[in-house]
């Protein structure tokens, strides 16, 4: 049975851990991207499904001592009012699915063995604070998901605000009032525990397009979130979950900041929402089988398109393999590997290489590329593609080749460099003077996919 170790050091840790600057925020120079303690940001990992804080089994300051040396910076937990079982979604080892008496649930159970809305579990929030507060010692971004969609009444009975008399399409609605009363309590203490940590947001429902959940909910728990802060003089960031693959965004909520989507590959959502002068994070992938270069594509792509965030969901993360070497085997849903995260750690040099804040999606080139006409230009290609009627769906080209593209650049001196993105840059940087309005390119062998830095002299 889960037992919630309680060290002095473990209950300082929160205190020690927080800093002046303000949450998370969307940057104020260029909203597309983050502002995390004074500097740009973009938030990129490859991160555990969803259960480290509510699954007692798992070490999560193993777990987050691997991202941090894969030079990642977030993760997303889930709250523990939804978990799953053994086998769900063909996950194996999953750690949204521990054993009855690993689940660290937010309420404390009655004498019945029932758990009580009316009670919390110190254990639970003792354990939530210590792994945001390790999370910030290592400049990880959490996102907190307060809620999910019941997918069925199976999932509905595991958690602790279940109710017979309510069918899994209602939990999330405002259909029932004493259950909305408690899942409104819920985010009160949730929102009132983590109010002092500058390294959250918070994220309302997962997948809320699935199950019945409605928008009314959605809109009263991001009320709450607000209002709860403003009470507490604090205000952190706001992420709403809008679609799996893409959907315009039509009468958004004015309090949430970042719209998610999963499994957006293409990254049209990005194009399809760039107006909206908010954060695009592609916060789930898979489905797509279980190689690192169709993982590590969707998250150049993404990013390059002008997204914010990239959350690949890691099945090389387990209770006893916290350092995320878990072979991932071809029945698995998903992708994940050591070096699957240390390619996207060199994706994450490749973009600090740039002054992303003034940088936007430039369509007028004939491939993928983020620029800041006449002074900088991060390109990307690759040969990935998803395929109608086919498992897995997305497909990557790896032959060996050499590209030719040409890009439209105004005369000047420039600096160019190679990127390989299994591993950095090539050879030596390259210098060139552009007279005309284009400059053809070509490219060094390479598979699947290849990277180009232009900076202006």
């Amino acid at each position: 049975m889960y037992r919630m170790p309680v060290p002095l050091l473990s209950l300082l840790l929160p205190a020690l851990s927080l800093h002046a600057a303000e949450p998370i925020r969307l940057h104020p120079e260029n909203p597309h991207y983050f502002d995390f303690r004074g500097k740009p940001a973009v938030l990129l990992t490859s991160a555990e499904h969803y259960g480290a804080v509510l699954n007692g089994a798992f070490d999560y300051r193993k777990y987050l001592d691997t991202l941090a040396k894969d030079g990642l910076n977030m993760t997303r937990i889930f709250t523990g009012v939804y978990r799953e079982v053994p086998g769900d979604f063909g996950i194996r080892f999953n750690t949204l699915a521990p054993k009855d008496e690993d689940y660290v649930s937010p309420y404390a159970k009655s004498s019945s063995g029932k758990y009580d809305l009316t009670q919390w579990n110190p254990a639970y929030f003792t354990r939530l604070k210590d792994f945001i507060a390790q999370a910030s010692q290592r400049g990880i971004v959490v996102e907190v998901t307060l809620f999910c969609t019941y997918y069925n009444d199976r999932m509905w009975r595991l958690s602790p605000h279940y109710d017979p008399a309510i069918p899994n399409t209602e939990v999330l609605t405002l259909k029932h009032s004493k259950l909305t009363e408690a899942q409104l309590a819920f985010t009160r203490k949730i929102v009132t525990e983590l109010r002092e940590f500058d390294n959250i947001y918070y994220e309302l429902v997962n997948e809320p397009y699935i199950a019945g959940v409605t928008l009314e909910f959605q809109a009263l728990i991001s009320r709450t979130i607000v209002e709860t802060e403003s009470a507490l003089g604090v205000r952190h960031l706001i992420a709403q979950n809008i679609a799996n693959h893409q959907k315009l965004v039509e009468n958004p909520d004015p309090r949430v900041g970042l719209f998610n989507f999963h499994y957006a590959r293409p990254p049209v959502a990005v194009t399809q929402n760039f107006h909206l002068d908010k954060a695009i994070g592609l916060d789930e992938t898979g489905f797509d089988g279980t190689l690192d270069f169709i993982y590590r594509i969707q998250a150049w792509d993404f990013l390059l398109a002008g997204g914010a965030h990239y959350n690949n969901l890691d099945y090389s993360f387990a209770p006893g393999h916290e350092d995320g070497a878990l072979p991932v085997g071809g029945d698995q849903p998903g992708g994940g590997s050591p070096e699957l995260r240390k390619q996207l750690g060199i994706l994450h040099q490749f973009l600090s290489r740039f002054q992303f804040l003034k940088m936007k999606p430039d369509p007028a080139q004939p491939v993928r590329t983020l620029s800041e006409p006449g002074k900088q230009y991060a390109v990307y290609l690759h040969h990935g593609k998803v395929m109608a009627d086919h498992r897995p769906r997305y497909l990557v080209e790896t032959k060996r080749r050499t590209t030719d593209f040409t890009l439209t650049l105004p005369p000047g001196a420039y600096t160019m460099q190679w990127w390989n993105p299994k591993t950095g840059p090539v050879g030596q940087p390259e210098t060139f003077t552009q007279t005309t309005g284009t400059k053809q390119f070509t490219t060094p062998q390479y598979t699947e996919d290849i990277a180009l830095a232009i900076h202006a002299r």
